[in-house]
């Protein structure tokens, strides 16, 4: 099997950047390096998921409850699992996941406040995911701890990556759920072991170049 590395956060806590920079870096040291973005948006898997983002089943995220919303994610992951890079990483490539299995962890279990039913609720995804559609463990799992008010900073001119238009779906237009998930993430990546990079130091948003060397010494390690 291959080593499977899983870059996720909150909403603009700059998860594409962090996993290109990554990858370019260790092609340039000669890995054998796939890179794997969720939702697949170019893959016909990802049209409910597109469908559920673009408000067609309800103008905001609670309008669909956090395990009917999973379904659809997890759904996508495992198409491209099974049609695009399952037998590389079963062959010993590198997969670098932007956004994976922690992304459904982090967004649809910040629909739930009670921390009993949240807690049932991460055991069940858990299960889904990696038992029921049989997706593969990460090896590990970098949490970019971007706090939402910088977060807003940085999504304030970024186009929807849906659709490539101006609108923002409706995750990232609603500010209370970035809030929720934000706070779900902490707690999530403390209950399963993440390796948590903060983005911001002294109230400032830390250079990418910064928060790209701490995660090649994490991943260096891992690969050594």
């Amino acid at each position: 099997m291959g080593i499977l590395i899983a870059i996720d956060g909150v909403d603009a806590s700059g998860k594409q950047t962090q996993t290109e920079l990554l990858a370019a870096r260790l092609k340039e040291e000669g890995k054998n390096i796939e890179q794997v973005s969720f939702p697949a948006y170019d893959n016909p898997s990802s049209t409910l998921v597109k469908m559920y983002l673009n408000g067609d089943f309800g103008s905001h995220p609670s309008d669909v409850n956090a395990y009917a919303t999973s379904v659809l994610f997890a759904s996508d992951r495992f198409a491209t699992f099974r049609t695009k890079w399952g037998k590389d990483y079963a062959e010993g490539k590198i997969i670098i996941a932007d956004r994976y299995v922690s992304s459904n962890l982090i967004h649809q279990a910040s629909k739930i406040d009670d921390l009993t039913e949240k807690d049932k609720f991460l055991t069940w995804l858990d299960d889904l995911e990696h038992n029921v559609f049989g997706l593969p463990r990460p090896d590990i799992t970098i949490f970019l701890d971007m706090p939402p008010e910088y977060g807003a900073r940085l999504m304030a001119d970024r186009l929807n990556k849906s659709t490539g238009g101006e609108q923002k779906d409706i995750h990232e237009s609603d500010r209370d759920y970035l809030e929720k998930s934000y706070k779900n993430a902490v707690y999530v990546a403390e209950n399963f072991g993440w390796q948590r990079i903060s983005c911001v130091e002294d109230g400032k948003i830390r250079a990418i170049e910064d928060i790209h060397n701490d995660i090649y010494n994490i991943v260096k390690e891992l690969i050594a």
